[in-house]
């Protein structure tokens, strides 16, 4: 192997033009793909860490509420058109047991129960439709931290304060410190004192959202005692369908992943990654084929030197490998530097860029695109190295 190192790096310096081209080549193949890659993975990150910073990963609720009706006689067929049973608010049967259980199964991170509903929020002639959440605050802050979007005053729920949206306050000229009515219907109603007020970054959630210690909402909603749904977050997001499935049967309730309330994001992040992989695809073949001529090119140029080492005792297989080694050394330093250009472009984006999402750069991604750049190098290398390989010796040394 040392034999067919040492001529394959003479025929490269031989031809530093056409070296120093192909190795720019692949450079910039390399530096798109990888460029590419990271910037596709930064944006998808950044869009879902957008969406779950509002949301938990997993909804359980209670199953819907159907029409019950007896049993059709035997050997009948029974005609239908009935209208679906109205969805009314109710609580999750034994749903102590069910957080019990959902802690300690294995892939979830937090379970939080909450006690929502509609309601109204009332200042002065100003009436305004809201949606009442009442949590438990230390396990909620696991699931969205909270805490961390308040903007004035200070997250504090229970003893009759509640923390609102920028949006809703605006709307209803609130500050920490005022109070505020806040009304469930059938005569529930209560007035709390607003501690702190939240920006979430979604208008709907920051106009809508009432945060209320989980006692006070369950007696405002009407449910002693009891919970609408239990918010959960897993470990590994893009498995949250496989957990809620299995919550699902585990516990006989409604699971709904964020991966089905969001089916639109998940298209279009399913299309953001053929994307990606269709123009990794035709940059590497590009690249392959870059490869494959310039040492086509090569084996014609430097026949009659072919000759003459198969002349001296060189064997088919040293001139294989001689070429073969010219396509793996060209992908591997090509891609080392492409590798260098892709870090340098994330690092300007992320640094002086316009700042809209950063661009993580994992430790495999370079490392796995020079292993790639350097077999497509070897691969499309065997064609010319075939040919070279099998010249016979007379007729290479006559070639002029």
């Amino acid at each position: 192997m040392w034999i067919e190192a040492n001529i394959a790096l003479k025929f490269l310096r031989q031809g530093r033009i056409q070296t120093a081209l192909i190795l720019v080549g692949v450079a910039v193949g390399v530096a798109v793909i990888v460029f590419v890659v990271a910037l596709i993975s930064g944006l998808q990150g950044n869009i879902i860490e957008r969406t779950l910073g509002t949301q938990s990963h997993i909804r359980v609720q209670p199953p819907e509420e159907v029409n019950l009706r007896p049993a059709a006689p035997a050997g009948t067929v029974e005609l239908l058109n009935e209208d679906k049973r109205p969805q009314r608010l109710r609580s999750i049967n034994n749903w102590l047991e069910v957080q019990a259980a959902l802690d300690g199964l294995p892939g979830l991170k937090a379970v939080s129960p909450m006690a929502s509903g509609p309601g109204f929020a009332r200042r002065g002639d100003v009436l305004r439709s809201v949606s009442l959440m009442g949590i438990d605050a230390a396990r909620y802050e696991r699931i969205i931290p909270i805490r961390d979007e308040i903007v004035e005053g200070e997250f504090r729920v229970g003893a009759g304060d509640a923390v609102i949206g920028r949006q809703l306050a605006s709307e209803l000229g609130l500050r920490p410190g005022n109070k505020l009515r806040l009304e469930a219907g059938q005569g529930r109603d209560a007035i709390v004192n607003i501690a702190g007020i939240f920006e979430l970054g979604v208008r709907e959630l920051d106009a809508r959202f009432v945060y209320l210690d989980l006692t006070q909402a369950q007696a405002l909603l009407g449910l002693p005692g009891g919970v609408t749904q239990i918010d959960v977050t897993v470990l590994d997001i893009f498995a949250a369908d496989a957990s809620a499935m299995r919550i699902a049967r585990l516990t006989g309730l409604k699971a709904e992943s964020w991966m089905e309330t969001n089916a639109q994001l998940m298209n279009a992040l399913s299309s953001q990654s053929i994307s990606t992989n269709i123009i990794s695809l035709m940059v590497a073949l590009s690249v392959a084929f870059g490869i494959a001529s310039v040492l086509a090119v090569s084996v014609t140029q430097r026949t009659r030197e072919i000759g003459i080492l198969r002349a001296i005792g060189t064997t088919r297989r040293q001139m294989l490998g001689v070429f073969l080694l010219q396509g793996g050394l060209v992908g591997l330093v090509g891609s080392a530097i492409g590798g260098f250009a892709a870090y340098a472009l994330v690092w300007l984006f992320n640094t002086v860029g316009p700042g809209l999402f950063y661009i993580p750069i994992g430790p495999v991604l370079i490392p796995a695109s020079m292993a790639l750049a350097t077999v497509t190098g070897v691969l499309s290398a065997m064609a010319p190295a075939w040919r070279a390989s099998r010249l016979d010796p007379v007729v290479a040394i006559r070639y002029v």
